[in-house]
């Protein structure tokens, strides 16, 4: 089993394709993938079906894109538990993550990662402002306290336990680090932060940070 991967330092959906088979506890190797220079995306496009990373392959076939890997993730070990069990909180964990992995868009463009704005190591950037952007870290901040207050009694997850809705919002957490972001502006009394610094500080992300600054 083999996950294709961009750079550690920025690569975002890559983050968390490797979170995914990390906390199913899968034995995989890693090949590195650069898409900088025309060449190398040339590169890219003859081993991924996008064109893109993540790419998991698995004996001849491959998956693609993020949100599928975790699917097929989820299917395949259901002992992991990447979903939540009670079906509401199912359902709502499914909205969230849907909802990161399509929408978030000022999010994306403001806080965009990349080799000059890496999304492991200490913060460098100073705080962009925009209206689209505001409204954004709002929703966040909302959605955050919403799931927390409501399933987050048994855990530091969103939903409690650790599901694949937390791996999707993990590189968010890097980005509000490296950002600086004060998300009391936008309206937290401290549970987005502390949910945010949870995603940070767990093993696998800050193995990923070590590998990644090594």
């Amino acid at each position: 089993m083999e996950l294709l991967i961009g750079p550690r330092t920025y690569s975002t959906w890559s983050l968390r394709a490797w979170l995914i088979l990390k906390h199913v506890g899968l034995d995989f190797t890693t090949t590195d993938a650069r898409y900088e220079t025309e060449a190398q995306k040339a590169a890219l496009r003859e081993i991924s079906p996008s064109g893109f990373v993540p790419v998991l392959r698995i004996d001849g076939e491959s998956i693609w894109d993020t949100l599928a890997i975790a699917e097929w993730a989820a299917e395949t070990y259901p002992e992991a538990k990447l979903w939540p069990v009670d079906p509401m909180a199912r359902a709502l964990a499914r909205s969230a993550t849907a909802e990161m992995h399509s929408g978030f868009s000022a999010l994306r463009t403001f806080f965009g990662t990349g080799p000059d704005h890496p999304m492991v190591g200490p913060a460098r950037a100073e705080t962009p402002s925009d209206p689209a952007l505001d409204r954004d870290l709002g929703r966040l901040v909302a959605l955050f306290g919403q799931m927390r207050r409501r399933f987050g009694a048994d855990g530091p997850g969103l939903f409690g336990q650790r599901s694949i809705a937390d791996i999707f919002f993990t590189p968010v957490a890097a980005r509000v680090r490296h950002f600086q972001i004060d998300l009391a502006r936008h309206g937290d009394d401290g549970t987005a932060a502390t949910y945010l610094a949870a995603l940070l500080d767990h093993p696998d992300f800050r193995q990923w940070e070590a590998d990644a600054l090594a």
